[in-house]
């Protein structure tokens, strides 16, 4: 895969600077296409700074080159769940110790306010937020509870002397980690928002709020992806059309946000429209320009050498909608959606890459991924890497077939729970860019030796490659790593996931 550029909310390049970055904080060194990668930073969809938290072990090492999936929480019952979350109690105003349950009675909707007072953006933020709540928010049945990055209890006593809501004790560093992790906070200031259930709505609260500072759409649930592209205006070679007419007889669709002033875009722009015009488009796929230009004439420049359609660029309103809706942060982006507008995965561009004849479009996300087409989730979610690139066909073939009934019920689950899978399962099989660099990173050999040259025998079942890691970047970029030599099989991995998750094996740091 090619590199990609930032965009800003109004889809504009962005700036790529690491505002109110603290010291000793360092940009996540490496991307899919091995070039120094500029981190995401969910604040460019919010156009506003925010601060790198310090990290508790060392730098975070980010491997995503595309969007994030959501999390979400299902908890049985709404207080019970906001226990679990945060505790049993929580300070109030002046410290005051308040009972959770009876903080979040009658509650609308909670905020979870990730900030510090060494934090210039959120020093400015904070004063905006607490306005807006006690004009407004509060009546309407908005609780906020801050969740501080601070460095010590003294500035967490002046910060929250300022705000007028309820806080996570200080000394609740281990609930603070969980929430960071749970909720994939990467900067700060951040605004979770959660339902009165303990449901995420938005993980981009601080950008909702801003938006409708009086709560008028509080909980500031978003609209989904198909009822927003019913609404869509498309422009096309015989003119205005609407999304239900372009999807006649079609099988999937796929938004393509990209601009002329991108390098990474006009370097992928051909490619995708020759493998459209020679497979794709026959095979039942209608791709839409959805345009990050500047201005209305680098749009038409650009989308006249484009053979499919493009949302009306006068629609800037729908654009920000859609880029928020699919999380894009980085283009050329592919989102990838089937006939009834479902989103399938936002990483079309790499499936497309892999695939690009159609043979398995509409391109639903392997449940057992390989490093070859990209980094995937590794960022987001804890995964269970296996470096198998001196297997063969046969034995990739093997331990794919062996895991994907593990990865399969961790999927279940998670639909289930309406949240993220707890394990993503990779295989770094030969050719793939990143395996020599996440070895380096995991303190293995950049290269296989012999010794880890593994082929499936009739009586094998599915043993293993020599390296298996756990790969848990969004824990500050932590890693655990099986006994070498151990048997990949689904009890096997069954045990070491079981003894990762019960805190039994060693954590490593990423180097």
């Amino acid at each position: 895969m090619v590199g990609s550029c930032r965009v800003d909310a109004a889809g504009g390049p962005s700036a790529g600077s690491h505002a109110g970055m603290p010291p000793g904080a360092q940009k996540p060194p490496i991307s899919s296409d091995l070039s120094v990668w500029e981190g995401r930073d969910r604040s460019r969809s919010e156009g506003s700074p925010r601060c790198r938290k310090p990290p508790c072990r060392s730098s975070r090492h980010d491997l995503a080159a595309c969007g994030w999936r959501r999390p979400n929480s299902a908890p049985a019952a709404p207080m019970a769940a906001f226990a679990e979350m945060l505790g049993g109690s929580l300070l109030g105003p002046g410290g005051k110790v308040t009972e959770t349950a009876a903080a979040f009675a009658g509650k609308g909707a909670v905020a979870l306010y990730f900030s510090a007072h060494w934090c210039p953006p959120c020093r400015a933020f904070t004063p905006q937020l607490a306005e807006w709540y006690k004009k407004d928010l509060q009546a309407r049945g908005l609780e906020v509870v801050f969740v501080s990055s601070d460095r010590d209890e003294a500035s967490f006593k002046e910060y929250f002397a300022e705000q007028p809501w309820l806080a996570l004790p200080f000394a609740e560093r281990g609930a603070k980690e969980k929430l960071s992790k749970r909720f994939k906070v990467r900067g700060i200031p951040s605004l979770v928002i959660l339902d009165s259930d303990g449901k995420v709505t938005t993980t981009e609260g601080r950008a909702a709020v801003s938006d409708d500072p009086t709560g008028a759409e509080l909980p500031w649930r978003p609209r989904p992806v198909k009822e927003l592209l019913a609404e869509a205006k498309l422009v096309g070679p015989s003119g205005e059309l609407t999304m239900q007419q372009a999807m006649q007889e079609k099988k999937a669709l796929a938004l393509y946000f990209s601009a002329h002033w991108c390098p990474p875009c006009r370097g992928f722009t051909p490619q995708l429209a020759e493998w459209y015009k020679k497979d794709l488009q026959a095979k039942g796929l209608e791709v839409v320009f959805v345009s990050s230009d500047r201005d209305e004439a680098s749009f038409q420049e650009y989308f006249a050498e484009q053979p499919w359609l493009a949302l009306s660029y006068a629609d800037r309103d729908m654009q920000q909608k859609l880029n928020k809706a699919l999380k894009v942060e980085g283009i050329p982006t592919l989102a990838i959606l089937d006939a009834e507008l479902n989103v399938i995965t936002t990483d079309g561009r790499g499936a497309v890459a892999a695939d690009p004849t159609g043979a398995a479009m509409p391109w639903h996300p392997k449940i057992v991924k390989q490093l070859a087409d990209g980094p995937g989730d590794i960022n987001e979610v804890p995964t269970l890497l296996i470096f198998c690139e001196s297997s063969d066909t046969a034995g990739v073939d093997a331990l794919t077939q062996a895991l994907e009934p593990l990865a399969a019920k961790y999927i279940e689950q998670a639909k289930a729970a309406e949240q993220d899978p707890d394990f993503c399962f990779m295989l770094a099989t030969n050719g793939a860019e990143l395996a020599p660099r996440i070895r380096g990173m995991v303190g293995l050999p950049e290269t296989p030796d012999a010794k880890e040259w593994w082929r499936p025998t009739p009586h094998s079942g599915a043993a293993p490659p020599r390296h298996c890691p756990a790969v848990d970047i969004p824990d500050d970029g932590g890693y655990y790593l099986a006994a070498e030599g151990s048997e990949v099989t689904v009890a096997s991995v069954e045990r070491f996931l079981a003894d990762y998750k019960g805190g039994a094996l060693e954590r490593k740091q990423l180097q």
